[in-house]
């Protein structure tokens, strides 16, 4: 049995189940297929993380000739990210999140910047890549108020998401839970229904959650086509969206002030960067609420 470090609230220990240990300890033959490029490591790249490797670096140069900006483009999402997260867990007092489409750990990860604000919440992640799998060590340190979890699912079975154990015992859905999906939409095409993965996730949980996620656009960029061929030439598809494509993925749900927005309009903590431009960006993001 393995046992949580963590204390409980008499001060002894916890015991855990078996998936509180790292994924990648279970499974150490994990195949990275360092040879293709993958998207998360690609992401990383243009976050200037180390966890890449020569076929991931050179699709995202083959990206950034398309589209210069794209590393720009990769930060301000995440920034959107960390302010979408404190929001939840500060104003909107969120516990719980459901970040799929986790993507390399960097960070701040969303359990660190939730539980900044506070300590007990509860997160968890998952995706199914597996250089995620290989690094969920570093997702599943939580604060001892806290508790994460990572599991092994894919996007388009909603439903082995929801009843994954990981999930029943780490989050409460009869509870408000922030659902976040950064960056996943624009790798997922028209054709597998993202409307149809979001309504089911989104009607699993109650009144009072919250839908987080952002998508690349070509409202501002006559590139578009380019990156998106630029991709396509590395077996990787990508499907931008116009603003109201984003907000049609929103349906059904509240969306809060600003709406959706592009990244870096989406309540930014201060200034832009000097020069930085709508084009530059052309990433849209936004929050809304299930009523």
């Amino acid at each position: 049995m393995a046992v949580d470090p963590d204390a409980d609230a008499d001060g002894g220990l916890v015991e855990v189940g078996s998936w509180w240990r790292s994924l990648a300890e279970e499974h150490p033959s994990i195949d990275l297929r360092t040879d293709r490029p993958h998207t998360a490591r690609i992401y990383d790249y243009f976050l200037g993380g180390k966890d890449n490797f020569p076929a991931d670096r050179v699709a995202a140069e083959q990206a950034s000739a398309a589209f210069p900006n794209a590393s720009l483009a990769a930060r301000q999402n995440r920034a959107f990210m960390v302010r979408a997260i404190r929001h939840l867990a500060g104003e909107a007092g969120i516990r719980q999140f459901l970040d799929i489409g986790t993507g390399i750990p960097t960070s701040p990860n969303v359990h660190e910047i939730a539980q900044a604000v506070v300590p007990d919440a509860r997160v968890v992640y998952a995706d199914n890549d597996p250089i995620v799998l290989a690094h969920a060590r570093a997702l599943l340190a939580s604060t001892p108020q806290g508790r994460t979890a990572y599991l092994d699912a894919d996007l388009h079975d909603p439903q082995s998401i929801l009843a994954a154990p990981e999930l029943r015992e780490t989050l409460d859905l009869t509870r408000p839970v922030a659902l976040s999906m950064i960056a996943l939409f624009h790798f997922v095409p028209d054709t597998d229904d993202p409307h149809g993965i979001i309504g089911r996730l989104v009607d699993a949980l109650p009144s009072g959650s919250y839908l987080i996620l952002t998508n690349g656009t070509a409202d501002y960029n006559p590139a578009g086509d380019q990156l998106v061929a630029a991709y396509a030439a590395q077996g990787i598809t990508v499907r931008l969206r116009s603003r109201a494509e984003v907000e049609g993925l929103f349906g059904g749900l509240e969306l809060i002030d600003p709406g959706v927005e592009l990244v870096h309009r989406w309540r930014p903590t201060g200034p832009d960067p000097a020069n930085l431009t709508d084009a530059q960006v052309s990433v849209y993001g936004g929050i809304a609420r299930k009523p």
